[in-house]
C-alpha cells in the first residue's frame, strides 16, 4: 500500500504509515502537562481599558476568524470522508488523518471560546450580543475550489504561519496581561499547527515531486485569508487592525520556501519555478484584488 498512488478528489495522497508518522509527530508536540483552556487564565484581571481601539478591534477580528471552526472543518470531513464512499486504502489513510483533525479542530475551538470569553470578561461585549453577531458570519458557508488533497495541507500551512506571526506581533503591543497571556498561548498553537502541515507538503514533494507543485502553486495564486469573501468590509478591517501590529498573509511565504527548500535536494525546473513565483508573490501587499 506505501507505494500505490491513492486518490481521491484528484490528487494522490501520502501512504497511511507516513500520515500516521506525521500525526504521530504533532500529538507528541503537545504533552497533557502543557495544554490549555479557557480556565488556565484569571479572568478578573481582564480589562480591555487597557487597550487602544485597534487592539480592540483586532480582537474582535480573530475571535471571528477562529469561531469559524464548523465551516473549516466541514471541508475535511467532505473530502478525506470515512466512510464506504472511498476504497478501503483511501479509508486507511483518511482515519490516521483524523486523528490528527480532530485534534486540531479541539485547540482551535479552545482558541474561539478563550477569546470570546476574553470579549465577555474585560467588558468589551456581553455573550448575547457576542453570541448573536458570531452567528452573522459563522452561518456563512466557507468554500474552497481545491481539486488536489495537497492544497487542503498547504492553505493552512500558509494560514496557520500568517495567523502565528500576527498574534506574534500583536502580542508585542498590548499592555493588558491577559490578553498578553492569551496571545502568547493561540502563538504556540498555531505555529505546532504549522509545523505539521509543513511535514505534511514537504512530504508530498519528496514522494509526489512535480506531479503536486502545480496545485501548490495554484494555492497561492488565489490565496485569500479566511471568510476575507465573506466578511462585510474584510479589507478595511484587515488595515485597520495593521495598524496596530503588522498583518500580511504573505509574510508567510517565507517558510513556504523553506519548506520547498526542504523537501526538494535536487530541484527541477517546475519546483524552481515554484519557489520563485512565491517569492514573488511576498513582494505584493495582501490587499484585495
Amino acid at each position: 500500500m506505501d507505494d500505490k498512488d491513492l486518490r481521491q478528489i484528484g490528487g494522490p495522497l501520502l501512504p497511511a504509515s507516513e500520515m500516521d508518522e506525521a500525526v504521530t509527530t504533532f500529538i507528541r508536540s503537545s504533552p497533557a502537562d502543557r495544554r490549555w483552556d479557557e480556565f488556565s487564565f484569571d479572568w478578573s484581571q481582564a480589562d480591555a481599558n487597557r487597550l487602544t481601539e485597534g487592539e480592540r478591534s483586532a480582537v474582535e477580528f480573530v475571535t471571528i476568524i477562529e469561531d469559524h471552526l464548523p465551516g473549516y472543518f466541514a471541508l475535511y470531513d467532505q473530502n478525506f470522508p470515512l466512510d464506504d464512499s472511498v476504497e478501503r486504502e483511501v479509508f486507511v489513510h483518511n482515519r490516521e488523518l483524523y486523528h490528527f483533525s480532530i485534534r486540531w479542530a479541539q485547540e482551535e475551538d479552545t482558541h474561539a471560546r478563550v477569546l470570546s470569553r476574553y470579549q465577555v470578561a474585560s467588558g468589551m461585549t456581553d455573550p448575547a450580543t457576542l453570541r448573536e453577531s458570531l452567528a452573522v458570519e459563522g452561518q456563512k458557508r466557507f468554500e474552497t475550489s481545491y481539486a488536489d488533497a495537497v492544497q487542503f495541507f498547504t492553505y493552512p500551512l500558509v494560514q496557520e504561519k500568517a495567523t502565528q506571526l500576527y498574534y506574534q506581533n500583536l502580542r508585542q503591543v498590548v499592555d493588558e496581561p491577559v490578553l498578553a497571556q492569551i496571545l502568547t498561548r493561540l502563538s504556540r498553537d498555531e505555529a505546532r499547527h504549522f509545523t505539521f502541515f509543513a511535514d505534511v507538503v514537504q512530504r508530498y514533494l519528496r514522494r509526489h515531486g512535480d506531479a503536486v507543485v502545480e496545485p501548490i502553486r495554484d494555492v497561492i495564486a488565489d490565496f485569500r485569508m479566511p471568510l476575507a469573501d465573506t466578511i462585510r468590509g474584510y479589507w478595511r478591517w484587515a488595515l485597520r487592525i495593521a495598524d496596530s501590529a503588522r498583518y500580511d498573509h504573505t509574510d508567510a511565504y517565507e517558510y513556504l520556501i523553506k519548506v520547498v527548500n526542504r523537501a526538494v535536494d535536487a530541484k527541477s525546473d517546475k519546483v524552481t519555478e515554484l519557489i520563485e513565483f512565491v517569492s514573488a508573490c511576498r513582494t505584493i501587499s495582501g490587499t484585495p484584488r
